[in-house]
């Protein structure tokens, strides 16, 4: 049993170019290749692009994803580990959800507020180990600084300034706008201004280099060609704006 690249893509919800970008870097060769010059993938190769979606879904760059297949040949041990973690995930999303549902009743009743319902499940200090290898402990001790300072609305504010940067990106890309046009560019400076608070310094190859993490991290919420867009108007914008 085999599949074509496009009935891959449709089926995990990813694009062919994203297929043939893993197989460029050999992450996820084709089980073979047509006479038209058509991608097929057999069995052994769905369950390999399972795993790699399971690991992006983890936050995992491609090398990195790479490194992990590479020292792990047994598929059903690492599924299982895969499902693991996937349920501790599932568990802290109900955490959330449920501590969401008490603040809304709450809200409504007029009840008293208690700061341990209002954050289960919410801990971002699970990305210090992360934040801390790609850039360095006083980095994260300073973005975990600020952070804590900020109120429960503040916060609020600055992920919904996130979402809605993303929203715009989403729009000017679908309305065939150029990375590098003045549109564009304008939503990029907004990204730009949306990092300043968090870190004290934002070079031109940080913000450069945090384009190319959207493209190899989902959780950042860019998606293939979406996310290239992001990062080449953010290349740009480093060029233009940013010192070195």
């Amino acid at each position: 049993m085999e599949w074509s690249i496009q009935d891959i893509a449709r089926s995990a919800g990813t694009t062919s170019r994203t297929l043939r970008h893993y197989g460029a870097v050999g992450l996820l060769e084709p089980s073979r290749i047509g006479g038209n010059g058509y991608r097929y993938y057999d069995e052994q190769a769905l369950v390999r692009l399972q795993r790699i979606l399971l690991l992006r879904e983890l936050g995992l760059g491609l090398p990195a994803i790479a490194e992990v297949l590479d020292g792990q040949r047994d598929s059903a041990a690492a599924l299982e580990t895969h499902l693991e973690l996937l349920e501790e995930e599932q568990q802290r999303i109900g955490r959330q959800i449920e501590s969401v549902r008490t603040t809304l009743r709450k809200l409504k009743g007029g009840e008293r507020l208690m700061a341990e319902e209002v954050f289960d499940g919410f801990d971002h200090t699970r990305y210090e180990e992360e934040v801390t290898r790609r850039r360095g402990a006083d980095a994260y001790r300073r973005g975990d600084q600020w952070w804590s300072s900020l109120s429960a609305a503040e916060k609020e504010a600055h992920q919904q300034e996130q979402r809605d940067i993303a929203a715009a990106f989403g729009a000017a890309r679908t309305s065939g706008l150029a990375p590098d046009s003045d549109e564009v560019q304008a939503i990029t400076r907004r990204l730009h201004e949306w990092l300043r608070p968090a870190v004290s310094s934002v070079s031109a190859g940080y913000f450069a280099g945090l384009g190319q993490l959207y493209v190899d991290d989902p959780r950042y919420g860019f998606e293939g060609d979406g996310a290239e867009f992001v990062r080449d108007a953010m290349k740009i914008y480093a060029e233009r704006n940013l010192n070195a």
